[in-house]
């Protein structure tokens, strides 16, 4: 992972190596994360209630409504990776391709970063109550945001891996997040599914969760780690002390041993004269 140390000792070494928002994007996403919040809360207020389309919406949709073979294929199976199933067995594969590489941190982070996008989106839809083709709670597109979210994830954990640094990781994590989003917003939009800036919303709620996210995690498992030592120091510590203790007693019954032996030895001399 990220800055790998020879030998791999030292603290500082240990967590930057397997850490899932590397120290040199920290910086960056945090503001990123206040900014896209931001933009969810606005558009959230601005279209709340709503049951139609804004006018940049109808442009956008009357642009890409009802496109035709292959790309009417490429939508619907770009948004069955959103559906519960797919997006289920999507996470499965690379939890498990993270396993594989021992790499539990980042197995724990595509779920939780999974997990948390779409609770939220799922949580903002009643609150904000946008609705379309009747009674569809359509604000923010949570397809939309669990794309961007793996996309997002995954160039995370690429660009840690790959010991990346700011000048290659920001332009890396930004520009994955920002192709997914597109794709499953225009398949959201191609097939009907939801108004663009249902998509924006989507898009925005994914990089305002995932950078603290990863840094809950972060945090989270480095704790787990620093008591893991303490741990371990500790019992080392205790069996050397007992090591350390012992020695004298080993000592005294060796001294003790060769007193008796040397008392056996004159007795045996004394009794030959």
């Amino acid at each position: 992972m990220y800055g790998r140390s020879p030998g791999g000792g030292g603290r500082a070494a240990g967590r930057s190596t397997s850490a899932v928002l590397p120290p040199p994007l920290r910086v960056w996403f945090g503001p990123l994360a206040l900014l896209a919040a931001l933009v969810v809360v606005v558009f959230g207020a601005r279209y709340a209630g709503e049951s139609g389309p804004s006018a940049t919406d109808a442009r956008i949709w009357a642009a890409v409504d009802g496109v035709g073979p292959p790309w009417r294929h490429v939508a619907v199976v770009t948004d069955f990776l959103g559906e519960p199933v797919g997006a289920v067995l999507l996470v499965a594969v690379l939890v498990t391709g993270c396993l594989l590489l021992r790499d539990p941190r980042a197995a724990v982070f595509l779920v939780t970063g999974s997990g948390l996008t779409v609770g939220t989106t799922t949580l903002l839809k009643p609150v904000v109550g946008r609705t379309i083709h009747g009674d569809n709670l359509s604000y923010p597109s949570g397809h939309t945001a669990f794309l961007t979210a793996l996309a997002l994830m995954l160039s995370l954990l690429a660009t840690g891996r790959f010991g990346l640094g700011r000048a290659a990781g920001v332009p890396l994590v930004f520009a994955a997040g920002l192709v997914a989003g597109a794709v499953m917003g225009w398949a959201q939009v191609a097939l009907g599914s939801h108004y663009a800036t249902d998509t924006l919303g989507g898009w925005c709620t994914a990089m305002a969760v995932l950078p603290v996210t990863a840094w809950l995690v972060d945090r989270t498992a480095d704790r787990l780690t620093d008591r893991s030592t303490v741990r371990t120091t500790g019992h080392g510590a205790d069996r050397t002390a007992d090591r350390t203790a012992e020695r004298p007693a080993e000592r005294t019954a060796e001294r003790t041993d060769e007193r008796r032996d040397d008392r056996r030895a004159e007795a045996g001399r004394r009794q030959c004269r």
